[in-house]
């Protein structure tokens, strides 16, 4: 197997952007795209590592990047950024947007995408399922979004689903004992989304807290937060299973 790389520039308006393609080489012809969102802390190794294993699993992945050149690493400036996004529903979904544009505009990725997340890009993600059949922007023609993943992400929102909103398929994968996300955000959060109608599932890991596939987090350094081997392996299959089920031709 051999996996690409490639940095992809794009634009949100104003905002220049830089992801990260990966592909398998050896794989031939084009196939359905992922759009992998980083967690709060940018484009990361973690996102990298990740656009990378899924695209072993042969889809044609762009890990992409909602801060823009130069907010990565920056902590005021990143903290600022994120809050922005956060608080602005509609301009995070304008931003996954043009992530998915870019992705769209990738010959080797054709036919329906997915949404995959982690922290908050599992919150972007979901915003993008959300808005459902509001995604369509002007010069922002993208693939169909058919599946949405959010891994370890927040549950909450400002900006909840209407009844028959959300087309694509839900996968939220959650740790049982994680802080961040209490138990209420995800009664909420299964409340909304039936609210909506939507096809959605939840998964659940005993004793996992937040952002367990990050395989490098210290012990301690974050309350709350720390790697968990077994719900990153079951999370994995869970989202690979889910993918399977809505990319199908």
């Amino acid at each position: 197997m051999n996996i690409v790389t490639r940095d992809l520039p794009y634009r949100d308006l104003d905002t220049p952007l830089t992801g990260l393609f990966c592909w398998n080489e050896a794989q031939e012809g084009p196939r359905p795209g992922i759009l992998l969102i980083h967690g709060g802390a940018g484009l990361d190794a973690h996102a990298r590592d990740q656009a990378c294993r899924y695209a072993a699993l042969g889809y044609a992945v762009l890990a992409c990047d909602m801060f823009g050149d130069g907010i990565a690493g920056d902590r005021e400036r990143l903290m600022a950024c994120l809050l922005a996004l956060r608080n602005d529903p509609d301009r995070l979904v304008r931003r996954g947007q043009a992530g998915l544009a870019a992705l769209a505009g990738c010959p080797e990725a054709a036919g329906p995408a997915a949404a995959v997340g982690f922290c908050f890009g599992g919150m972007a993600a979901l915003a993008l399922a959300r808005a459902g059949t509001n995604l369509a922007g002007p010069g922002l023609a993208g693939p169909r979004l058919a599946g949405v993943v959010s891994i370890h992400g927040s549950l909450a929102t400002s900006a909840p689903a209407r009844p028959g909103a959300v087309t694509a398929k839900i996968l939220a994968c959650h740790g049982a004992a994680d802080p961040h996300v209490p138990l209420a955000d995800v009664a909420a959060f299964a409340a909304e989304m039936n609210h909506a109608e939507a096809d959605w599932q939840l998964v659940m890991y005993g004793r996992a807290q937040h952002g367990f596939t990050h395989q490098h987090a210290v012990p301690g350094a974050m309350p709350g937060v720390a790697y968990d081997r077994l719900a990153d392996e079951r999370s994995f299959a869970a989202v690979r299973a889910f993918l399977a089920e809505a990319l199908a031709p």
